[in-house]
């Protein structure tokens, strides 16, 4: 099959004279030295575990494919999660493949020849979105079955194997699905790809303690830039910088928009305009997770007085939702439901907006499923897993996600909150407008819970000496 060069409308033509200069005279860069990616100890194991869930069927896990950001501009790639648990490869268009025996078989697209006749022989020089000279050297198939510890074979020979019947992770790479016909059982296909990662091993648990762990410094870089960021028109957006640059200096990016909302904008779930003047005298929610290299991310949240110091109202609301963090997190244990430590959250506030007069009926009544007018204020749900996804396993069934139960292993964060809106007239006016969120990452453990996060101060006397030492 002939490759399409992928060049620009303002690309210069290339004569037939620098064509045949440009295949010859390049030194062999191979490289037979090679260690392997650090998944590569587990992914087998994993893939034998799929390969067992569908016994006699052939399975296809795309990496995905390269999405436009504006024109000819790609964003930067990043491969779908199940693929990236299954091969630890993140580069784009490969398919992994597993046959109906159990055997797997990765298709990559190799590193582009130098020497071929016709375009393929040009595409490292002139293609823009795969040439080597243009985004940098892919693997040949020999480096890359020494990176992933899997059999590899050209991408090229896809075809044929796609002929067959054969369950696709569909909606990844749009070729891929025009390529198989539909199986009934695709659904249940991506739902086992997410259920099988609700369990982290020893190695995940310690890729998501360095994400966190980097997250914190992140966290300690914003607080040590308050004061210039103070001053910035977007002290927001300077911010959000601060933490991108020690999420690419630690890790590959960040894992999910970092959210940086002062005063009001904190009452919006999901900030990420990061477009507003720092005031003093606000809270600053930020919420933000470095992204490994090997792609987990952490996702923590902390409210801060960007003054240093919380003023009594703030100091109220915050404490309210430190205490309904502190008791969802008492909670956490293997066994137990992973509704109840957002219900046991929610009665914290319910009870704290009945005591403040806000709530005119009673916590039981507040929480009963037909009334639930707590959730006015506070709106979302109190957690979620992590992993590779910021919001992990998002396609396990409810049975044994939402409505299951903990188990050892599983990752979560905690993140109750409290979003006073600041045209809410059920609200005295010295508390609209107030945003607090806490969020933590908690890995479940044989009796209970540890909190990953530890490393950053929640209750409002520590947050003020951090601070303080901090910008001293």
């Amino acid at each position: 099959m002939t490759q399409k060069l992928n060049t620009g409308s303002h690309d210069l033509p290339v004569s037939d004279a620098l064509a045949t200069f440009m295949n010859t005279g390049w030194a062999d860069t191979h490289r037979d030295d090679l260690a392997s990616v650090p998944q590569a100890a587990y992914t087998a194991k994993r893939r034998g575990v799929l390969a067992a869930r569908f016994p006699g069927e052939r399975l296809i896990i795309p990496s995905g494919t390269f999405k436009t950001r504006s024109n000819d501009s790609d964003h930067r790639f990043r491969p779908h999660s199940a693929f990236a648990y299954l091969t630890g490869d993140q580069e784009p268009d490969d398919v992994l493949v597993i046959e109906p025996d159990g055997s797997a078989t990765l298709f990559v697209r190799p590193r582009s020849p130098r020497s071929a006749p016709g375009t393929a022989g040009q595409e490292f020089y002139r293609d823009r979105r795969y040439g080597e000279f243009w985004v940098g050297r892919r693997p040949d198939l020999a480096e890359a079955e020494a990176l992933y510890q899997i059999e590899c074979a050209d991408s090229e020979k896809l075809d044929d194997v796609l002929a067959g019947p054969a369950r696709v992770l569909r909606g990844v790479d749009a070729s891929v699905d025009g390529r198989v016909a539909p199986h009934d059982g695709d659904g249940e296909l991506e739902t086992f790809l997410s259920e099988m990662r609700l369990i982290k091993d020893a190695w995940e648990v310690a890729e998501l303690q360095f994400s966190v762990d980097a997250t914190t410094w992140g966290f300690e870089d914003v607080v040590r830039a308050l004061p210039a960021a103070l001053a910035h028109r977007r002290g927001e957006r300077y911010l959000e910088g601060v933490f991108n640059l020690r999420s690419r200096l630690e890790g590959n990016s960040v894992g999910y928009d970092s959210i940086v909302a002062s005063g009001a904008n904190a009452c919006v779930l999901h900030w990420i305009r990061n477009d507003s003047r720092l005031n003093e005298s606000d809270l600053l929610l930020l919420d933000a997770g470095v992204e490994t290299d090997n792609l987990y991310t952490a996702d923590i949240t902390r409210t801060l007085p960007l003054s240093g110091r919380f003023s009594p109202i703030q100091r109220q609301v915050y404490e309210l939702v430190y205490e309904a963090q502190s008791a969802a997190i008492a909670g956490l244990r293997p066994g137990a439901r992973f509704r109840d430590f957002h219900q046991t959250a929610m009665r914290v506030i319910a009870e704290g907006l009945h005591d403040w007069g806000v709530l005119k009926i009673s916590a039981d009544e507040a929480m009963d499923p037909e009334s639930g007018l707590y959730r006015r204020y506070t709106v979302c749900s109190s957690g979620h897993m992590l992993g590779l996804d910021v919001h992990d396993c998002a396609k396990a069934r409810s049975e044994v996600y939402l409505d299951g139960v903990l188990e050892e292993g599983q990752v979560l964060t905690v993140e109750p909150g409290l979003y006073l809106q600041p045209d809410d007239l059920t609200l005295p006016p010295e508390l609209r407008g107030i945003g607090v969120r806490i969020e933590d990452d908690l890995v479940i453990t044989a009796d209970g819970a540890r909190l990953m996060s530890a490393g950053l101060p929640r209750h409002p006397d520590e947050i003020e000496e951090w601070m303080g030492a901090l910008l001293s």
